[in-house]
């Protein structure tokens, strides 16, 4: 009788800590599970039509726009609308938030637990002897702090992966504009020249039915005409090709791109910031995947911290209360496990050996980033002469077409030569068209090189961190 009134009233008072735990706040599990078909309906539904990319990009600009959606989407815009789609973001983000909620787990404190014993006595009685026994752990050394320690690190690990993210994702967009810039200028140019060279095959044609030319002349410039036009038509399938990488690139379905208005302003600029010593200094020492390996080496050496600390063993107290035989027993224990048979020095060498693997890998991405940027700036800077040059080519081929008119207005040249001269002055204008590309080509390849907030500033990254499109929280906490 005695035993069962004990154990009821020990009932009662775990049924009361557990109301009261549960008015402090509990978490409900809520489910959300992921339907293929409504994924793939959201997907393709996305547009640059968008009121939450409208606040998105507001935000982001500081300031609204007079007409919405814009007349032209630039660089600028497509950037920041991929910051608002991109998926890979959204991978990117979610990891840093799991990291974040290591920090939680960290920083817990090891609960106490309660265990019931029952004592038949058959000599005296009552014969029943209830007891209740308490283990509260204590941790020593430090090891909570040395736990939180390396749970921040590795918190950060993830959002310098996501600030790493940030930049692949605008690498990706600037690429795919640049090969659609390409491929529409090239259409263009080529369109030109096959209309320039369509005038000197006819006009060789006039000439060999008057004798004046071989009709090797004109098969040539007939070769010449088709292998334009062949060339023309492939660069109609790379522009379909790089509209559809650079929705892509923006996490949109190509429908969203086919009635925009895209803008290539910028990409024939060479910013001479990028050159600055100071630049290549700030990107040695700040580039995200150099603070991601200095911030895993950290992490690294919390946790040798924490293994050593763990040589000294936690202390669990045991207080207890026994009712024996209409007497009240109070009991106070200590336990603590004895390391005689190992002290944790397996798992502090694992440790050690891990920091030094940490340290080797960021001298390694240092030093890579040096490559990167030194490789990457003698690559702009040889690419921009090629462009200066291939422009200065341009001039003078456009000055000797300006000159043949002339002659031929003149009545000194004939139609012949003025054709030539415009398919002269097309090839060239293509050669032009390649040095540009390849040297923006090398601009981009410096620019992820890096990584500089001269190029990007700080106030996009850190709007880019978080998830534009996320309006619900991921854990409801209800009273």
């Amino acid at each position: 009788m005695i035993f069962r009134h004990f154990l009821s009233t020990l009932c009662r008072a775990a049924l009361l800590a557990l109301v009261i735990n549960g008015l402090a706040g509990c978490v409900h599990y809520q489910a959300r599970p992921l339907s293929p078909e409504k994924t793939a309906t959201a997907l393709a539904a996305r547009s640059l039509n968008d009121d939450g990319l409208h606040r998105f990009l507001a935000e982001n600009l500081g300031r609204d726009f007079e007409v919405w959606p814009p007349a032209a989407w630039d660089f600028d815009l497509l950037a920041l609308a991929a910051y608002y789609y991109q998926p890979n973001l959204d991978v990117a983000r979610a990891e840093w938030k799991v990291a974040t909620a290591g920090k939680v787990t960290a920083g817990e404190r090891p609960n106490p637990s309660v265990s019931l014993s029952g004592t038949y006595d058959t000599t005296t009685p009552p014969p029943w002897i209830p007891g209740v026994t308490f283990d509260i752990p204590i941790e020593t050394a430090g090891k909570r702090g040395y736990r939180l320690a390396q749970a921040q690190y590795l918190s950060d690990v993830a959002r310098w992966n996501l600030l790493a993210t940030v930049w692949r994702v605008r690498s990706g967009v600037r690429a795919a504009l640049l090969n659609l810039y390409s491929a529409r200028e090239t259409e263009s140019l080529l369109a030109r020249q096959e209309a320039a060279q369509s005038d000197v095959a006819r006009l060789l044609e006039g000439q060999l039915a008057a004798g004046n030319v071989a009709g090797f002349e004109v098969t040539q410039a007939r070769i010449a005409h088709d292998a334009t036009r062949l060339a023309r038509l492939q660069a109609q399938r790379q522009d379909a090709e790089a509209l559809a990488s650079l929705a892509d690139a923006l996490g949109l379905p190509v429908a969203a791109l086919q009635d925009v208005q895209l803008s290539f302003a910028g990409l024939d600029e060479f910013p001479t910031t990028l050159t600055a010593p100071e630049v290549r200094r700030q990107a040695i020492l700040n580039r995200a995947d150099i603070r991601g390996a200095l911030a895993e080496y950290a992490a690294s050496q919390s946790a040798l911290q924490l293994e050593i600390a763990n040589q000294y063993p936690d202390i669990h107290l045991g207080p207890g209360y026994e009712f024996d035989q209409t007497d009240n027993k109070w009991t106070l224990g200590v336990s603590l496990t004895l390391p005689i048979l190992n002290q944790n020095q397996g798992a502090i060498a694992e440790a050690r050996a891990k920091r030094e693997l940490a340290a080797a890998q960021f001298l390694a991405v240092q030093a890579r980033a040096v490559g990167e940027i030194d490789l990457a700036l003698v690559g702009y800077q040889a690419t921009q002469q090629q462009s200066a040059t291939a422009g200065a080519l341009l001039g003078n081929l456009q000055k000797r077409l300006d000159s043949v008119r002339t002659m031929q207005q003149a009545g000194e040249l004939d139609a012949l030569a003025v054709a030539n001269a415009k398919v002269e002055f097309n090839t060239g204008a293509l050669s032009r068209l390649d040095a540009l590309v390849k040297a923006q080509q090398a601009r981009g390849q410096l620019e992820d090189a890096l990584q500089s907030p001269l190029v990007l500033p700080a106030a996009v990254l850190q709007n880019a961190q978080t998830n534009p499109k996320q309006t619900q929280p991921t854990i409801d906490h209800e009273p």
